[in-house]
């Protein structure tokens, strides 16, 4: 049997959906309701997509995710690994020590400051060592955190140019510690800055265990229901890897959701540049597509509370949803939000028998939503008499605010001048206006869209980047660009590509202006079809 039917899934913080698509014809859609534990949700959209009997459990060739797993882990404090800390770096980096500016309630979770050490060594850019690694005194730090710790975090200087320092100490602490502890090479998580590098691969550490937690309960879900497939995860920049290599690099999931649903707006609208608006039922997300990607943000990203410099895409989130309340005081409309009902809609909006006015019921009035989508259960507006009762006023006062909302959130996002495109998604994406909009040029609605994210991480293309520094002066510009583009295919190639596949999407080329000479940081970014 051909194996041509592809599974993916989206979770979000009200909904997780599901598709089942044959080539680009989608079979199912579902949505169900997004759980504490985030697993229990994605298998019961997973039975509901097998439940419509429009495909052989044989014919599945991938399932493939975006999930808030490692998100919610952070933002929670829950469930995370405790970490031993290792700064390669002594005595140059020793005046604003790890875990600097962190929350209090996040270094108790991933075991607390005993467990931080500074080694002598580092790298200059150069390649020319600050000092040489201390060897003994990783031996003796293993010895303090043995039983104490689960995961490791090493970070060098100038290591994502020269990682020697950082693959000797790895090898130290396995030897030490075993193999089976699961340890974070900075060169591997982010980019040259330091401080910021190390906290994402602290936090990458901490996160190591619920990665594979989540990916093990649905390998097995997948597996008891006849599905011999391999698992993919959405990154931050809307591609994929493979499950194998997300459980060692989870931290790059942190913006999946969002950079999935860019990617399914761009793949069911055929638009590679413009603004994607993702309407769900408590926020709006916000991005700007350029060529077919997320635009990535050029600043620190904070997660948790922490500064990293991950890749993560450039996104607004507003709090605005299908859910947001609609505050009133006599006639007038004194506020919106930023609270939500969330996935207590059905019980407690207008439209449903209950007491509060929210932005469906406002879109329910104005005639936005009329009909019922099949891919929810309930009616859109089964007490459609409460929400004629409201007073026009109220309406079309919310009305304006939400529109006037939308407005100033894409114009926050544009990086050009007159009006552009926006593609409108989510389950959110009929109740709010859609027409009259400022320094936009056209609405699209695609199909599917309500399940757009979903489909999103169906797109089978693997992503990795790589990045080096390069001396013009005694170094060919071209001979120091392909250095790096090797070492992006081969992250890709890791990460489940074929290599032969792998195309350049683009390269970046950043003097350092405080440094001698000429040098510059080179980085690339890469795309690749799926190793099956």
């Amino acid at each position: 049997m051909v194996k041509n039917v592809r599974i993916g899934f989206d979770v979000g913080g009200t909904f997780t959906d599901g598709v089942m698509l044959r080539g680009k014809d989608i079979l199912a859609k579902a949505k169900a309701l997004t759980s504490e534990d985030v697993t229990s949700g994605i298998i019961h959209a997973l039975d509901i997509l097998l439940n419509s009997h429009k495909a052989e459990v044989a014919e599945i060739a991938l399932v493939s995710l975006g999930t808030t797993h490692t998100t919610n882990a952070i933002i929670e404090r829950r469930n995370l690994n405790k970490v031993g800390i290792f700064r390669l770096g002594a005595p140059a980096t020793t005046a604003i020590p790890p875990l600097t500016g962190w929350p209090d309630d996040l270094k108790m979770a991933i075991g607390g400051e005993e467990n931080i050490f500074i080694i002598q060594g580092g790298k200059e850019y150069d390649g020319r060592d600050i000092a040489p690694l201390d060897e003994s005194a990783i031996k003796e730090a293993c010895k303090k955190i043995k039983g104490k710790v689960n995961s490791i975090a090493i970070t060098g200087v100038f290591s994502p140019i020269i990682p020697d320092q950082e693959e000797r100490a790895a090898e130290i602490i396995r030897q030490e510690l075993g193999d089976n502890i699961p340890i974070t090479l900075s060169n591997h998580i982010a980019s040259i800055s330091l401080l910021e590098r190390e906290n994402s691969t602290i936090l990458n550490a901490s996160v190591i265990m619920v990665m594979r937690k989540a990916i093990d309960a649905l390998r097995t879900a997948v597996k008891e229901r006849g599905i011999n497939a391999p698992l993919f995860i959405v990154q931050n920049d809307g591609t994929i890897m493979s499950a194998d290599y997300a459980v060692n690099y989870p931290i790059f999931t942190v913006a999946s959701g969002p950079a999935a649903s860019v990617r399914g707006a761009v793949y069911l609208s055929g638009i590679d540049n413009g603004v994607v608006v993702d309407i769900g039922g408590t926020s709006t997300d916000v991005a700007f597509i350029v060529n077919g990607f997320p635009r990535e943000s050029s600043v620190t990203v904070t997660i948790g509370g922490v500064k990293t410099n991950i890749r993560c895409p450039d996104l607004m989130s507003i709090a605005l949803g299908g859910g947001t309340i609609v505050k009133t005081k006599s006639q007038d409309v004194i506020g919106l939000g930023p609270e939500s009902v969330g996935y207590n809609l059905v019980k407690l909006a207008k439209s449903f028998g209950g007491p509060i006015i929210t932005t469906h019921d406002v879109a329910v009035a104005k005639g936005l939503v009329n009909q019922k989508l099949d891919v929810f259960e309930s009616d859109f507006a089964p007490y459609i008499e409460n929400v004629k009762k409201l007073d026009n006023k109220i309406i079309d006062a919310a009305y304006e605010a939400i529109k006037k909302r939308l407005e100033v959130a894409v114009d926050q996002m544009k990086t050009v001048a007159g009006d552009v495109k926006a593609i409108f998604l989510g389950g959110g994406a009929l109740v709010v206006p859609r027409e009259g909009l400022e320094g936009i040029s056209e609405v699209i609605l695609p199909p599917h869209f309500e399940v757009c994210g979903a489909i999103g991480t169906t797109i089978a293309e693997i992503g990795a980047y790589a990045e080096g520094v390069a001396d013009l002066e005694i170094e060919d510009r071209n001979e120091a660009i392909n250095r790096v583009i090797e070492k992006a295919k081969d992250e890709a190639e890791k990460a489940g590509a074929i290599r032969g596949s792998v195309e350049v999407l683009d390269i970046e080329e950043i003097p350092f202006a405080y440094m001698p000479g000429k040098r510059e940081k080179v980085r690339v970014r890469v795309k690749g079809k799926i190793l099956e």
